[in-house]
């Protein structure tokens, strides 16, 4: 009983297997698209290359409600307004970024001159 059990088991699988490998493809897959496509992703990275804030330093100055990050915003271009300042919302407040620094040192310079009237503030890189 276990022996035949044991052959019919041993022979399907043998045939599954033998089977698989008969029937396996092998092939050419050919994607036809329009020559736009690839100077757009060309354009693409370059645009991407040229302006991405992961390398870049901002310096934020304000965390919390709407009208109070106006204030510090409106506080900042009446003091400095040396560097773009932007408000970002994220959950749940809102902050006061400033600049857009290509290296440490010069966000650094600039949270000199910004720590003597925000004092709050700090350098970060998104």
């Amino acid at each position: 009983m276990k022996r035949t059990l044991f052959k019919t088991l041993y022979i399907s699988g043998a045939l599954v297997l033998f089977s698989v490998l008969g029937h396996a493809q092998e092939g050419q897959v050919t994607i036809k698209q329009d020559a736009e496509i690839s100077n757009l992703l060309k354009l693409k990275k370059e645009i991407n290359g040229e302006n991405t804030d992961s390398d870049r330093y901002k310096i934020s100055i304000f965390s919390g409600s709407r009208s109070s990050a106006e204030n510090a915003q409106n506080g900042y271009i009446n003091t400095f307004n040396s560097w773009p300042s932007k408000i970002v919302y994220e959950t749940p407040n809102y902050k006061v970024y400033v600049g857009n620094f290509r290296s440490r040192l010069e966000a650094d310079r600039a949270l000199i001159q910004i720590k003597k009237k925000f004092s709050s503030a700090f350098v970060f890189k998104p």
